[in-house]
């Protein structure tokens, strides 16, 4: 059944986002298993001696008595220059007992927006809002009421998504000129800060429009003239911004001249929104922007038959473009395993967490694949997996990283946690006892380790 549009005055985060969605069309049903992963990223090249015999003690680190999944009983996990590396463990190494927990890859969260959060702050009364244009105002009202600027605002949010075992993210920050830089500022200064702990991607986001809000251009120039910013970001150019070609032209030269990517929020639906998407693939083409590309949201292909979403799946596997989504309902959630089925890479993301729009988020990706399986109703082990699966690597595809999942070679990049098998943890969420990132341990107990804390001591 088609959402429908709320009534004034009773919008929120999922009713803004359906009422996105609703236009012409009918809403399909969701394919329950989520895609294997696809082939690993070459971007992040693994130490040669990572996945060779090691031969000495100096810079290794032994995990000991974990279990990974699949294998029959607990193990050492040897960690050498901050890739996993085939043992025996070398006499003089440092260990770590992980207490029969088991290991798993740590989570990318492929879309988040940590500049409007209130996280770690006073609680927030928020207001009824009437749609999109309501919630910008009130998120710069609510930036402007806060004491704390966005570095630490930010920070507070990103160290709490690393505790529960996030390994990397890209984060979206409002460029406006109620903010001018303020956003990507903060996020890179928190960045800095996390250099050890997590991998973040900064994306311009232009939430008050590209070609409505005059000055907006420029700011996104300047932002992306600055080096801080790896994308530039783009907001439903029909439906909200209303000038398709202006922005898509403006926002694919800027990334062009500057050699940056591209991240475009896409919430417009039916024949607006495969408009919108069909002008980012002729771009991508033109521009040979191939693999530099995502589209975020994307509601505009949830409710296309196999027939349909075919063809533009193949175009969208063939230049490369990925995909994100929120999982926000189960009609608005992408069909992760048929775009993977053309080699389109989709990731997952939590999307807004405590700001403006929401009292709801928690930055925490095993949420978000727990939440995953729920609005698309799985119940088998190997859906449930694959929830896993597009949290963990899914977004590592979309971000250009390897996978950390702890073959010879990959990052070190992993959680131990009380746990029976994967499936399990997806449904039951257990805490996350250590975070390790690049062999360091960053987190314990669900606590961050503000400088990291050397694994064994």
């Amino acid at each position: 059944m088609q959402p429908s549009s709320p009534a004034s005055g009773t919008f929120s985060r999922r009713t803004v986002l359906a009422g996105a969605a609703a236009l012409a069309g009918t809403t399909a049903t969701t394919t329950a298993a989520v895609g294997a992963p696809a082939a690993r990223a070459e971007a992040t090249q693994a130490d040669p001696a990572a996945s060779a015999t090691v031969q000495s003690g100096a810079g290794t680190v032994v995990f000991r008595d974990v279990r990974l999944p699949g294998a029959p009983g607990p193990s050492d996990l040897v960690v050498v220059d901050g890739h996993v590396s085939r043992g025996p463990a070398p006499r003089g190494a440092r260990g770590v007992d992980g207490g029969g927990r088991i290991a798993l890859p740590s989570l990318v969260d492929a879309h988040i927006h940590p500049d409007k959060t209130t996280w770690g702050g006073r609680w927030v009364s928020r207001r009824p809002a009437g749609g999109i244009a309501d919630y910008v105002a009130q998120d710069v009202e609510l930036f402007r009421s806060q004491r704390r600027p966005v570095a630490e605002r930010a920070y507070g949010l990103m160290t709490h998504a690393v505790a529960r075992g996030t390994r990397a993210m890209r984060a979206h920050a409002d460029v406006a000129p109620a903010y001018d830089l303020a956003g990507v500022e903060g996020l890179a200064e928190a960045r800095g800060r996390l250099r050890h702990a997590l991998d973040v991607q900064i994306v311009a986001f232009p939430q008050h429009g590209v070609i409505r809000t005059p000055g907006t251009a420029e700011l996104l120039e300047e932002a992306a003239r600055s080096g801080t910013v790896d994308m530039i970001g783009g907001i439903d150019p029909s439906g909200f911004d209303q000038a398709l070609d202006e922005q898509l032209d403006l926002v694919f030269g800027i990334a062009d001249r500057h050699g940056i990517g591209v991240d475009i929020h896409l919430h417009d639906r039916g024949a607006q929104g495969l408009e919108a998407l069909r002008g980012i693939i002729a771009r991508t083409r033109a521009l040979s922007l191939a693999g530099k590309v995502t589209v975020s949201h994307v509601f505009c292909l949830t409710g296309l038959t196999d027939g349909e979403l075919g063809p533009l799946a193949a175009e969208l596997g063939e230049l490369d473009i990925a995909l994100t989504t929120v999982a926000p309902s189960d009609s608005l959630v992408l069909p992760v395993s048929r775009l993977r089925e053309h080699g389109v890479r989709v990731g997952l993301g939590s999307d807004g967490v405590r700001d403006s729009w929401s009292p709801f988020g928690n930055a925490d990706m095993l949420h978000r694949a727990h939440l995953l399986g729920w609005v698309t109703d799985v119940r088998l082990d190997e859906e449930l997996t694959d929830c896993y699966r597009v949290a963990a690597h899914g977004g590592a595809d979309v971000m250009g990283l390897a996978h950390a999942d702890l073959g010879p070679g990959s990052p070190a990049d992993f959680v131990l946690l009380r746990g029976e098998c994967l499936p399990q943890v997806v449904v039951d969420m257990p805490q996350r006892d250590m975070v390790v990132h690049g062999g360091v341990v960053v987190a314990r107990g669900g606590e961050f380790l503000e400088q990291g804390k050397p694994a064994g001591k």
